[in-house]
């Protein structure tokens, strides 16, 4: 189904749409243990401060026609000694399981892409569970990205 997608900045005032999105993939444990509110709260902060003005990080959501908040992306520019300009690490990017298949997640990594040009970045680089059904489907090989067969990643807790 085609429906009409926008794309713009988020906003602090997205946060509770954002929170509701989160909280209803059910992924987060932690996440699941406040609430909506709380969630909501927290998330506007963030917004306010960490995204509003900043120059190393990005955050953008889709918008249907019918202003209804059904996707976000966040992205840090990362520069690296190693590579030729910045990388573009997209650390969120989630779709409302009612909306997906619509076009809104590729919506949302091409303003990123767009941006990542904007900025001279080498790259763009995520990390996408194989447990996922955006990766079970190829999601990310249909709009050209490659999976790094050599590179694991990990995570250190605290």
């Amino acid at each position: 189904m085609h429906r009409e997608i926008a794309i713009r900045k988020a906003e602090p005032a997205d946060a509770p749409a954002i929170a509701s999105i989160l909280e209803n993939t059910g992924w987060f444990p932690f996440f699941n243990g406040d609430t909506l509110k709380q969630n909501a709260r927290r998330i506007g902060e963030f917004l306010d401060n960490a995204y509003a003005e900043a120059k190393s990080h990005s955050a953008y959501v889709a918008e249907t026609g019918e202003d209804i908040l059904a996707g976000y992306v966040t992205v840090h520019w990362l520069p690296y000694l190693f590579l030729p300009a910045p990388e573009g690490y997209i650390s969120e990017i989630f779709v409302d399981e009612r909306y997906r298949g619509g076009g809104i997640g590729k919506a949302l990594l091409e303003a990123v892409r767009v941006e990542a040009d904007a900025k001279g970045c080498s790259r763009l680089m995520l990390c996408n569970s194989r447990t996922r059904h955006s990766y079970k489907r190829e999601f990310y090989q249909k709009l050209g990205w490659q999976e790094r067969e050599t590179v694991a990643n990990f995570i250190f807790k605290l």
